[in-house]
This record gives C-alpha cells, structure tokens and sequence, in this order.
C-alpha cells in the first residue's frame, strides 16, 4: 500500500476510480490465500497507523483520518524471478479464485465505513499515484498466519 495525496485509475480513457487523502492498495492474490487473509488483510490496512498527528508521528490510521481507499488488483505482485529472466507468475491464484477474494477484501474494506474505490479486475489500468511521503508499506498475511 502506498500512502497518497490523491490517486486515480483509468479504464481505456475513463477513470473508474478516484480519491483523495488516503491509501492506494494492489491486492496480489497467491492460490493458498482464503477469505481469512483477505479479512485481516482488510482490518490490518485501515488501522495500520502510518498517517501523521500534530508532532509528524505515525500514529494515525486511515481510519482516524478518514482516509480514502483506491484497491487495484495486480497479480504481478506474486512474480517468482529467482530463475531466468523471464518471472513465473505460478504462485498467483488462478482469476476465478482471485477475483472472488479480491471483491471479499472490498467488502471487509467497505464495512470500515471509509470511502472504497477500486479499478477494474483484469484490465489494463493506468494508476496515478501522488505517493506523500513517500510512504510504501507491505503488507502479507502470512505473517500473522503463517503457512
């Protein structure tokens, strides 16, 4: 996730979503992930305190700063390079499975409250991204559950 100013996301010319201050968040799908990952991944993303208070601490969350959440779904977060030159994408769920956690991790997010925008399940998109900070945080659910 990277914390943003302001992000968007277009869809042959049109943009399908657009936010303020907030979090832009790829969602990378492995084939063992479940509907508990997307969960905790959900929670762990609107409370994870990486916004500034008064003193230019990270001791706010998205929540505390009503942050705005633009998702997009990109499998090549899962590459595995450790051989050739080409990355294997073995490890990314199959789209069928993906796309149904990836509109489960939307709904976890939406049951926050907080404004959830998204791009397009395997599209090409165009994400514009006004990163502040730079702030870029991962985050995997494996490490709270592990394998």
């Amino acid at each position: 996730m990277q914390r943003v100013s302001k992000a968007s996301v277009t869809v042959e010319s049109q943009v399908v979503g657009n936010i303020g201050r907030g979090l832009v968040i790829f969602v990378g799908i492995s084939s063992d992930d479940t509907e508990r990952d997307a969960q905790y991944l959900a929670q762990k993303t609107v409370n994870l305190r990486i916004f500034a208070d008064s003193e230019s601490k990270f001791n706010l969350s998205a929540l505390d700063t009503l942050g705005e959440l633009l998702v997009v779904s990109q499998f090549t977060l899962l590459a595995d390079t450790k051989k050739g030159r080409r990355p294997s994408f073995t490890g990314a769920a199959p789209p069928e499975q993906a796309e149904a956690l990836f509109q489960h991790f939307l709904e976890f997010l939406h049951q926050s409250g907080l404004k959830v925008e998204s791009g397009r399940f395997q599209e090409h998109m165009h994400v514009e991204i006004h990163n502040d900070g730079p702030v870029t945080i991962l985050l995997d659910s494996r490490d709270k559950y592990p394998q």
